[in-house]
């Protein structure tokens, strides 16, 4: 009853417009509404509140809150305890982000951003791959940040566990395609937005090639 009441709340705060900041009707106000019981409707709130979909304000009571999306997933992402098939889902989303972030690179990379990028590709070492997966850490984190997006940054420190662990799981080396992290460098200062997507797409080559042999 209380997962049907969240539906019904949701249509309900949708109708009414509610914005972040709206203070909420009465539990028992709500309960009319919905035509269900106060303590149905005290439940769905409770979720609503974990969730940082509401919360409360003194003398404000109960008011629309702005959820942190990203937060809600730092909560429950533990690579430990997922499942194999979900890990690479999460392994495969990272790889479309990072196949798709070349306009807005483009929009507000800088002279300081390339060069500190630069840096970053200068010190990988070929034969230590603890060392390469940290690099290989480093240097997209960089990119993220470089993107301007502050959802898109904490989504991908979010992933990248997820990174790690695939990693581990599979045993397997950090193998990086026929365009090296140097190479992306140059790109992004001389090529253009179509060459970069090409360069990542080769640079990611090894981990597609990965996908294609996993089985779900």
């Amino acid at each position: 009853m209380a997962e049907q009441v969240e539906v019904s709340l949701r249509e309900y705060f949708a109708q009414k417009a509610f914005k972040p900041g709206d203070p909420l009707p009465t539990e028992l106000e709500l309960a009319a509404a919905l035509g269900v019981s106060r303590n149905v409707v005290r439940e769905a709130l409770s979720r609503f509140k974990m969730l940082g979909i509401i919360e409360a304000k003194k003398k404000a009571g109960m008011v629309i809150s702005n959820p942190d999306i990203v937060g809600t997933f730092e909560k429950v992402l533990t690579p430990e305890i997922m499942d194999e098939a979900t890990l690479q889902d999460m392994f495969e989303l990272r790889l479309v982000l990072e196949t798709g972030i070349a306009d807005l690179l483009y929009i507000r990379k800088t002279e300081k951003d390339l060069d500190e990028l630069e840096e970053i590709a200068a010190r990988e070492v070929k034969d230590n791959n603890n060392f390469r997966i940290n690099n290989e850490i480093a240097f997209h984190s960089k990119l993220y940040e470089m993107t301007g997006n502050n959802t898109l940054k904490r989504f991908q420190n979010l992933l990248l566990p997820i990174f790690g662990f695939v990693i581990k799981l599979e045993k397997k080396k950090v193998i990086s395609g026929k365009v090296t992290h140097q190479d992306l460098v140059k790109i992004l200062r001389k090529g253009t937005v179509k060459e970069f997507k090409e360069g990542m797409l080769s640079h990611l080559q090894p981990h597609f090639d990965r996908v294609k042999n996993f089985k779900k």
